[in-house]
């Protein structure tokens, strides 16, 4: 099996633990379960930086990035640099995350919150709303398109937002779909990890307009993403980049206000 495979086999054995020690009734009783979420699709549209930073520990590809931090400093670092939102990844065995990072991000600050997730069921989108997600995140390389709809139509239901994530052509045309608000083309493959930011302008126009378009992983530099700029895209998911620093806040400012010269 390669990566994301593995990666999908563990996260099913992960939630099926998890709805037999916290049962559905009990997430939709969380206090945070019913707040006000915020718009990421509406920050990204409005805003010119249009940067997602992203909270990581480590991952598959590159073992430890930065473990040193508390995700609350981290998060108050990319509120003050003018982030338009955070990704908080919450997968525990491969990246170091987990649901207590984004329930401290939320109590931290006042952007929206991606939780950065391997989905597979709909127990972790109710999960995502008890801990103050406001955006989820489906990866169409490992769900098929009813599940895309059926996951999607419920987040909305719970005035969340979907961040829908493809790599190729052939995942794109058999997932769009009314219950989406922001596409996103992950310039790493999955499978192999390796990166290129042609991935995202290859795809660029096959994406409706009527979709924020976000380009993710790879993104290294302020004239990366004003040559994405030119291809219709809002949003940059930037996680490295920042994380590898002792001050991931300090560094995403400097990125940000760079690019906003």
């Amino acid at each position: 099996m390669d990566i994301l495979e593995k990666i999908v086999v563990d996260k099913h054995k992960e939630v099926l633990l998890k709805k037999s020690i916290v049962p559905i009734a009990q997430l939709e009783n969380a206090m945070l379960f019913n707040r006000t979420t915020f718009s990421l699709a509406e920050g990204l549209r409005n805003r010119g930086a249009g940067i997602i930073a992203e909270h990581k520990r480590r991952s598959p590809s590159k073992s430890i990035i930065n473990q040193d931090l508390s995700v609350q400093e981290v998060a108050l670092g990319y509120q003050r640099a003018g982030a338009c939102g955070m990704s908080v990844l919450t997968d525990g065995k491969y990246f170091g995350g987990s649901l207590d990072d984004l329930l401290l991000a939320r109590a931290a600050t006042g952007i929206p919150l991606l939780r950065k997730e391997f989905v597979i069921d709909e127990y972790q989108i109710i999960e995502a709303r008890a801990y103050g997600a406001d955006v989820i995140l489906l990866i169409a390389a490992i769900l098929s398109k009813a599940q895309i709809k059926s996951f999607s139509e419920l987040a909305k239901s719970l005035q969340m937002e979907v961040l829908l994530e493809v790599h190729d052509q052939a995942e794109l045309d058999r997932s769009i779909m009314p219950s989406l608000d922001l596409l996103g083309v992950n310039n790493r493959n999955l499978k192999t990890f390796e990166v290129s930011l042609e991935t995202s302008k290859s795809l660029a126009n096959a994406i409706p307009d009527e979709f924020v378009k976000v380009s993710e992983s790879g993104i290294g530099n302020v004239g990366s993403i004003k040559e994405l700029m030119q291809f219709g895209f809002q949003g940059f998911l930037i996680g490295e980049q920042f994380m590898v620093s002792a001050k991931p806040g300090e560094r995403a400012r400097e990125f940000i206000e760079l690019l906003t010269l």
